[in-house]
């Protein structure tokens, strides 16, 4: 596991978004993992950005996001595929028909995490992972105590979780309970994994991330210890004095 760590959120964008152009020039039918979440945000204004300036395509880019609410409105703009259209898809020439997100106006959300694991595995499996991480370890929405065997599942949310993302609701009453998530294995089973951590109150958890010496379920996170290419994406807030 390697670390970068960076001035700011916007340097960070930068060099993690550069990653994602270089990933696509060498191989314009890559296929990525993505997350939401504010953390992200810079790297997607730069990818629109590079897109913008003619340096990067998404004509042939095939791309699954990590997760979506359950019992989400559909034109409510924290839903995952909302947030996808407007901090990325829309800005750029990407193929509706490449972009996958568990569909949360699905009846039967089991069968839909069945269908979204097959359509990825069917896919080859990613080229390239964008992780967050939550201050609780969860990457997706695999909480503390998620089975590193898992696929993609139904899952309750942590309430630190809820809290933690009420601050892009009304209130914390409005806050979706659950979610579709791909699970631990399936994030596994990119090729190669960038995980993007900022903020001071990312620090605490940072820590735990590359001091822990063996991969614990009770901190989701560490099972990136079971993978050979993963760099953490930090900015000096989030890394303090290391």
């Amino acid at each position: 596991m390697k670390i970068k760590i960076f001035d700011d959120p916007m340097q960070m964008g930068f060099m993690a978004a550069t990653e994602v152009k270089n990933q696509l020039n060498g191989k314009k039918d890559s296929v990525l993992i993505l997350p939401t979440g504010s953390t992200p945000i810079p790297v997607y204004k730069n990818l629109v950005n590079m897109y913008n300036k003619g340096e990067v395509s998404f004509a042939d880019a095939i791309t699954f996001n990590l997760d979506e609410y359950i019992g989400i409105e559909s034109d409510h703009e924290e839903r995952y595929y909302n947030f996808m259209k407007r901090n990325l898809f829309s800005h750029v020439d990407i193929k509706e028909e490449n972009i996958n997100i568990p569909d949360s106006r699905t009846q039967d959300c089991e069968a839909e995490c069945v269908k979204y694991e097959k359509k990825y595995r069917a896919s080859g499996c990613a080229d390239l992972a964008l992780l967050g991480i939550g201050n609780n370890g969860h990457i997706g929405f695999n909480e503390p105590g998620t089975s590193f065997d898992s696929v993609t599942h139904v899952t309750h949310i942590a309430e630190s979780t809820i809290k933690a993302n009420s601050r892009f609701f009304a209130s914390e009453d409005l806050v979706p309970k659950a979610a579709m998530t791909m699970g631990i294995s399936t994030i596994l089973s990119a090729k190669k994994i960038f995980i993007l951590i900022t903020g001071k109150a990312k620090h605490d958890i940072l820590m735990k991330l590359i001091s822990s010496n063996e991969a614990d379920e009770s901190i989701p996170a560490t099972a990136l210890r079971l993978h050979k290419d993963v760099t953490i994406y930090a900015d000096r807030e989030a890394a303090g004095l290391i």
